[in-house]
């Protein structure tokens, strides 16, 4: 796998231990430092108290889901940091639209693999090294 950029930072924001557990991994595989927080009102306060490089969103989330944290998050860090790839179930075309209208740079729908996320990651510039 491409290293991420030296310090990368990723905040992984999934109510399930076991997806986090899981992205954590795979993204630590990738080159980045990662933090966890179980849903986005937690995921606000990591982001106002270190901003992340990026973030891999959960959607459906107790306390406050993905779609409000990226909202949130655009309102207060502007429209391209932390870069937010949403990994969820949600797979309707409107909620993807829903998502990249909000401001998330990816998609990418579960269950996910190393693979899928390498490319999300690349995709969203955030693996300076991958060659399209």
């Amino acid at each position: 796998m491409s290293p991420g950029p030296a310090g990368a930072t990723c905040l992984v924001v999934d109510d399930s231990r076991v997806v986090r557990k899981a992205a954590r991994r795979i993204v630590e595989d990738l080159g980045f430092a990662v933090r966890e927080a179980e849903d986005g009102a937690q995921a606000l306060e990591a982001c106002r108290a270190a901003l992340p490089d990026a973030v891999l969103l959960d959607w459906n989330m107790p306390v406050m889901d993905g779609l409000a944290f990226l909202r949130q998050a655009r309102r207060e860090f502007g429209p391209d940091r932390p870069v937010v790839v949403f990994c969820t179930t949600e797979s309707g075309l409107d909620r993807i639209v829903e998502a990249l209208e909000a401001g998330a740079q990816e998609y990418v729908m579960k269950p996910f693999d190393a693979a899928i996320l390498q490319d999300k990651f690349a995709q969203a510039g955030l693996l300076p090294d991958a060659a399209a």
